[in-house]
């Protein structure tokens, strides 16, 4: 049997890589990354966003590498209280939340967002049980 350990990357297939490292890098506080022959990603703990820009994908890729196609949760140690007032300074809208929600890492609270091709960005706070 095949054991699955962790995600150590995905690859996002956007409209613009400069776009989507000014909102993931700028906004969202990702690390923005240059590896190989000059390709962007965005780094965040011990996880990677590698950026294909739509066109341009490196191969092997997938069958329909498509912007706007992702839906993406991210557990943020800041408080959404925080991540809201962030969020409205940068002037990025939000359009739900925060709401109950479980996933992978248990029970938690998430605001919903969209990144500039229009993907589902969902920020979640884990809700400590005591």
């Amino acid at each position: 049997m095949i054991r699955v350990e962790r995600l150590d990357h995905l690859v996002l297939t956007v409209a613009s890589i400069e776009a989507s490292l000014a909102f993931y890098g700028e906004v969202l506080g990702m690390a923005v990354v240059t590896f190989g022959a000059g390709r962007k990603a965005l780094r965040f703990g011990a996880q990677q966003i590698n950026l294909h820009e739509a066109g341009h994908e490196f191969e092997p890729k997938a069958m329909k590498p498509t912007p706007g196609s992702a839906d993406l949760c991210f557990i943020v140690e800041t408080p959404l209280s925080e991540v809201t007032a962030h969020l409205a300074a940068a002037g990025v809208a939000i359009e739900l939340g925060p709401v109950p929600r479980e996933g992978a890492s248990g029970a938690f609270a998430s605001l919903y967002l969209r990144d500039p091709d229009g993907n589902l960005v969902e920020l979640s706070e884990l809700m400590h049980q005591a």
